[in-house]
């Protein structure tokens, strides 16, 4: 496995006190800020070579994914009036490249990697990860050009794993407002106080190369708008703790423009 710097980050050696150390940083790291950063981990060379082989893929064969929405993903809400402030749309825009045109990638191959799902299913104390059964979803690249961004929203899944390829020239910041929400206590007010910019989020600072693990069912995220010439390319790999995950046909029409 070259695409990953295995000297600083030793997924190869699971038995190792290296190893053990990086997993227990990472936990660390996840319970007191609900995510963690390896920067550098993937090597220069992967990084020029992805970057070499998505950009004019981008260019040409990106889908273009528009939509407005709130922070739920959802038409309504129990208990929610369908004025509240809670639920005011916001937009997301960005260019997606799907799993079946990154194939043989190094990010195909760092996603598939068995010393990477291992570490994954160590940190988040899970017994199985397993890949994605969908040609499309199980890896993605994001581009957000000039003016585009992720607007705020709540994850569905248990955890996000992302490794930036491209920093914006300016915006781009991923910005998150940490337990803004939990079971007991949904915090419609709160969740209004962050849309109105009442508010203010916490902006992590990352550099190309970068892979980050998100918790975000409860902590509301976004990529702020992008402004200027060069634009954020991010990468997205989904693990599930079942196998056999895929997208519904009107859920890869919704993000990928496509159902195969």
């Amino acid at each position: 496995m070259n695409d990953i710097d295995l000297a600083r980050y030793p997924l190869d050696r699971p038995d190792s006190p290296d190893w053990q150390r990086l997993v227990n940083d990472a936990k660390t790291s996840l319970d007191r800020d609900g995510l963690f950063n390896l920067p550098g981990f993937v090597t220069p060379e992967a990084l020029d070579q992805t970057l070499s082989y998505v950009r004019p893929r981008l260019a040409s064969e990106s889908f273009h994914h528009s939509r407005w929405h709130n922070v739920y993903f959802k038409d309504a809400v129990d208990g929610v009036a369908p004025d509240h402030p809670a639920l005011q749309k916001v937009e997301t825009a960005n260019h997606t490249l799907c799993h079946d045109q990154l194939a043989e990638t190094p990010l195909d191959r760092i996603y598939r990697y068995d010393g990477f799902i291992r570490f994954l299913e160590a940190v988040m104390d899970q017994p199985q990860l397993h890949i994605m059964d969908d040609p499309l979803a199980g890896v993605n690249v994001l581009e957000y050009r000039e003016g585009e961004a992720l607007n705020w929203h709540f994850d569905r899944s248990i955890f996000t794993t992302t490794v930036l390829l491209q920093e914006a020239h300016s915006g781009g910041v991923f910005e998150y407002a940490r337990n803004l929400r939990s079971a007991d206590d949904p915090n419609h007010a709160g969740i209004a106080d962050l849309l109105d910019g009442r508010l203010r989020p916490t902006a992590l600072d990352q550099a190309a190369g970068t892979l980050n693990v998100f918790l975000g069912v409860n902590t509301a995220h976004r990529v702020s708008r992008v402004r200027g010439p060069q634009s954020r390319i991010v990468a997205v790999l989904s693990h599930y703790d079942r196998p056999g995950m895929a997208f519904t046909d009107a859920e890869r029409m919704g993000f990928f423009g496509r159902t195969g």
